[in-house]
């Protein structure tokens, strides 16, 4: 496990345990959300984007943290592993809810309110997120060979990293 993905529905928790990853591996950790936001909440090109994600990707070890659907097949291409974190809806709800008002290192900004289009994009992830990464995962693990990893509870989370020490 040199090349690892961290991805699932805004709220399940990816950031938390991709930090945790990294602890348990020491592979550097990128975030797509830091690397796409400026502090401002305004972005970067794609085309800035695509670059900065390119060199990250062409490195020979990393954790990326974040779904970015558009570049999901291009980091397929270079990982070895994928952690997927398919949790239910309400978790991602209440894990967005946990997170207000308290900085992390994966945003720029510390988000103080729930913004409503945020929320429905949550409620609508399972129908209009999910089916596409269930698709490309299945693909790279077939066609690549990566390890793909669905957890589908927290206490999964507590497990894969006990399995690491």
């Amino acid at each position: 496990m040199r090349r690892v993905l961290v991805i699932g529905c805004p709220g399940a928790g990816k950031s938390t345990f991709a930090r945790r990853l990294r602890d348990a591996t020491g592979l550097p950790l990128y975030y797509l959300d830091m690397l796409w936001h400026k502090p401002d909440r305004t972005t970067i090109t794609r085309e800035e984007f695509d670059v900065r994600l390119q060199m990250i990707l062409e490195q020979d070890e990393w954790i990326i943290d974040g779904n970015f659907a558009r570049t999901l097949p291009m980091r397929l291409a270079y990982c070895d592993t994928v952690f997927f974190l398919d949790f239910p809806t309400g978790v991602c709800l209440e894990g967005v809810e946990r997170r207000i008002g308290i900085k992390h290192e994966d945003m720029p900004w510390i988000e103080h309110e729930f913004d409503e289009e945020f929320r429905r994009y949550i409620i609508g992830f399972p129908t209009e997120r999910r089916p596409q990464m269930v698709a490309a995962l299945e693909d790279a693990a077939a066609r690549r060979d990566v390890r793909v990893r669905t957890l589908h509870a927290r206490a999964e989370l507590e497990t894969e990293l006990g399995d690491m020490r």
